[in-house]
Order: C-alpha cells, then structure tokens, then sequence
C-alpha cells in the first residue's frame, strides 16, 4: 500500500513538474511504435534494419495501441484538469466531419494536383508519405474470423477512443498554448494567437500528408469547435465522431485505404 501511495506522488510530482509529459507522452509512444508498422508494399522497421513482413501487422498495431493506452493512463492525472463535459454541437462537427474528410479523400486533389507541383521541387515524396496500412482483416486474416473480429475491434479502439485523445491533447491541450505564452500551461484552453491558429491546422496536415486538404478543412472545422466551446472534450469528441463513421464507412465499403 505505501509503495503505490509513493508511486501516485512520484507520478503527480513528474507531471507538476514537467507538464508536457501530459501532452506529449502518449502521442510519443504511439508514433514511435507506428513507425515499425509495415505497409502493403513495404517490410516494417526498415529505418533501424528489420524487415516486418505485412502480415505482421495486426500484432503491431495491437502492441502500439497497449502501449498508447498505458501511456494515457500514465498520464491520466493531467487530463483531469481539464473538466468533462461534451456538448451537442461536437456531435454536429463530427457528423458533419465525416462527409468532409470522405468527400476530400474522394476527390484525391493530392495526387492529382498537389504532387505533380511537389515533384517539381522535389518534394513529390511527401504525398507518398502518407500511405495507409490499408490492412483488411476480412480479407488477411479469412482463415481466421474470430482473429479477424479482434483485431477490427482493437482497430475501432484505436480509431475511437486513442487517437482523438491523443492527437487533440497534443495539438490543443500543448502546441496551440505553448506559442501563446511562455507559461503556456497557465493559458486558458481556448486562448489562441494567430501562429496558434495556423499551428492547429498546418501541424495535422504535416501528420496525414495523403489527405492534406482533407485535414485542413477538417482541422480548421475542430479548431472553429475549440474557439466556440473552449472545452477540449468537446473537440475530442467531435474528432471519435468522425473517426467512428468514418471506420464504420471503410467496413461497409470496403475502402480500408482510408485508415
């Protein structure tokens, strides 16, 4: 009892202290393992010399999403300052996000606009950055549906309820404080200057380099969220919305290159 009592103040004392843990931590782990992950084409971990193969994928993806959720837990203490309460016009921006993100995605502007201008500056290779897993459990695992069936349930788990979280902590609860003011913990949620407002949407279209414009409306929409309600539920629960119809999409559909 008194090692886990020492253990909660060890753990509170390091997030008082260094308060971007809070923010950073769990978005760390999650990229870091990501980048081991390997793509239809491509082994995984190739940048540290390994060679996952494709079929593989499923337990990475797994194994990154533990991790995630560890690390959220972790850091739990520090969400918490942050009151919840969701309100009903994050539900309106998720649902209105998903035709938004689907639409743009369609429309592949990226490819056949954007990268032809890239390549003449030779960044053409920042497009193909962005490829999806495009892991389709029905199809991959076939010999194994109750296999299958976990896996897209870890699948919507990461989808739904950690990547919002995580990437909304991140870009909200730190980036888009940390350049209004030098103690950007103590700035209110919601406070934004114009670098934190450009930040809010260059940053996610830095992280889905597929889908630039998609991001950027889609982003820009949260960030209209975030100055209207200033509550940073709200903004995570408008990007679970999105994710959540947008994975129920990529089942119906079939389109698993969207995630």
């Amino acid at each position: 009892m008194k090692t886990a009592r020492t253990t909660r103040l060890w753990r509170r004392a390091l997030l008082e202290r260094h308060r971007w843990v809070t923010f950073l931590l769990p978005l760390v782990v999650f990229m870091l393992v990501g980048t081991l992950e390997p793509a239809p084409e491509t082994p995984g971990g190739a940048a540290i010399g390994l060679a996952i193969p494709y079929a593989h994928y499923p337990f990475l993806y797994t194994v990154k999403i533990a991790l995630t959720v560890a690390a959220i837990l972790f850091v739990l203490p520090g969400y918490r300052e942050f009151p919840f309460r969701v309100g009903p016009l994050a539900v309106v921006v998720g649902v209105v996000g998903i035709f938004v993100w689907v639409g743009l995605c369609k429309l592949d502007l990226e490819h056949k606009l954007l990268q032809p201008l890239f390549e003449q500056v030779g960044l053409g290779w920042i497009i193909g950055s962005g490829v999806r897993s495009e892991f389709d459990p029905f199809e991959q695992l076939a010999a194994q549906p109750a296999c299958a069936w976990c896996f897209l349930a870890v699948r919507f788990l990461g989808l739904v309820a950690v990547v919002p979280v995580i990437e909304e902590f991140f870009l909200r609860g730190f980036l888009m404080r940390f350049v209004v003011e030098p103690d950007w913990w103590k700035v209110p949620f919601g406070k934004v200057n114009t670098l934190a407002i450009v930040l809010g949407t260059v940053v996610p279209m830095a992280m889905h380099p597929a889908e630039l414009l998609a991001a950027a409306v889609w982003f820009s929409m949260v960030t209209w969220l975030m100055l209207r309600t200033r509550n940073i539920w709200d903004c995570i629960a408008a990007h679970a919305v999105t994710n959540l119809l947008l994975g129920i999409y990529v089942v119906s559909t079939g389109e698993w290159q969207l995630i």
